[in-house]
């Protein structure tokens, strides 16, 4: 049974909710469950608060007794439904729609395939500053966070402009655009979204059960076949860390390990130009230093995969107001981190103009 409590929103800024006599954080989408205000009652989904889960420990508010039971749905005709048979089930326009013009011979938009979700700001805005005036759009899949709407980091990069648009794919859902498939999201954006580069994968947070299957940074496998078998040209972001204390993440993680393992086809992976021994590592960097992370990644990649370096701006990146802060680890701790999704969003940028 969904671990489901009674409450009473005590305040809206930021949403907390008083279950007996806690105040307890929590997230609200209002897309679905409409707006709220202090002194609403509210049933709160809150296993994952309960679980003590850093990422998404907050409670989730599931429906809104005071003012949330009037709601009259998606308008229109849509027929296709997100969360189909659940109980939060709505119904979409899918953006995989008939009559969508063919694409034009020769244009294949490059796409830069995420690990996670901390990845997506600094590509971006990498690839906006290399490849100034290009419109980049999102595709946010399985993997992590599912709703649209809690990514802080899309709605800045819209508010700035840097981001073009947001699509949700598959189970996904509250972007700009709704795809019923991965393989469609892009699909509909090669042909009739204006992007001229794709970024795509999870939203905030990341499933993981240190296996080497079972966790969300597999999505990247999925995206990236997705991509390739529609001849899109394909670029694949690499988790690395400088300092993570889990062993099987720090240098090359093992979920790009894994990715380019059993990728069926040829991508590009994009590493950074960086002098680590220039910034501090972390008492647990465990000795890891660029030479060693190309000897990795140079060792996966084989014959299969091309390794390109790229030149990276950590300095200008800090400046510029993006988010800098990684499971509780700073730039300034753990600049590797930060520096591959830089390379891979320059990598992007040369990808639209080559």
């Amino acid at each position: 049974m969904l671990k489901l409590r009674l409450g009473v929103i005590s305040s809206t800024d930021p949403l907390t909710v008083r279950i007996g006599d806690e105040d307890r954080p929590a997230w609200a989408d209002v897309g679905l469950v409409g707006e709220v205000a202090e002194g609403d009652e509210v049933v709160v989904n809150t296993e994952a608060a309960d679980l003590g889960l850093g990422s998404g420990g907050f409670d989730v508010v599931h429906a809104n007794l005071t003012r949330g039971l009037s709601g009259r749905g998606p308008l229109g005709r849509q027929h296709v439904m997100k969360l189909n048979y659940t109980s939060l089930q709505h119904s979409i326009e899918p953006v995989e729609l008939e009559g969508l013009p063919e694409r034009v011979e020769g244009w294949a938009p490059p796409v830069l395939v995420l690990p996670l979700h901390g990845h997506l700001a600094p590509s971006v805005w990498a690839a906006s500053v290399a490849g100034r005036g290009i419109r980049i759009g999102y595709v946010q899949t399985a993997g992590g966070s599912l709703p649209g709407a809690l990514s802080r980091d899309v709605a800045e990069l819209r508010d700035r402009g840097l981001l073009g648009g947001h699509v949700t794919a598959g189970t996904a859902f509250g972007g700009e655009h709704e795809a019923v498939t991965t393989l469609g999201a892009l699909d509909a954006a090669a042909r009739s979204l204006d992007w001229d580069a794709i970024v795509i994968g999870p939203g905030p947070g990341i499933l993981g059960s240190a296996t080497a299957y079972g966790h969300g940074g597999i999505a990247a496998l999925e995206n990236a076949h997705a991509a390739l078998a529609l001849g899109l040209p394909t670029l694949i972001s690499p988790r690395l860390s400088s300092s993570d204390p889990r062993e099987r993440h720090r240098g090359l993680s093992h979920h790009t390990e894994t990715v380019l393992n059993l990728a069926l086809g040829s991508v590009r992976v994009a590493v950074p130009e960086i002098d680590l021994a220039g910034w501090p590592t972390g008492e647990e960097g465990g000795g890891v230093d660029m030479p060693s992370v190309l000897d990795a990644l140079h060792r996966v990649a084989g014959d299969r995969h091309d390794v390109e370096v790229e030149p990276v701006d950590l300095a200008a990146y800090e400046k510029s107001g993006l988010p800098t802060k990684t499971m509780g680890r700073t730039l300034a701790e753990d600049p590797l981190f930060f520096a591959a999704p830089l390379a891979g969003g320059r990598a992007l940028a040369g990808a639209v103009s080559g």
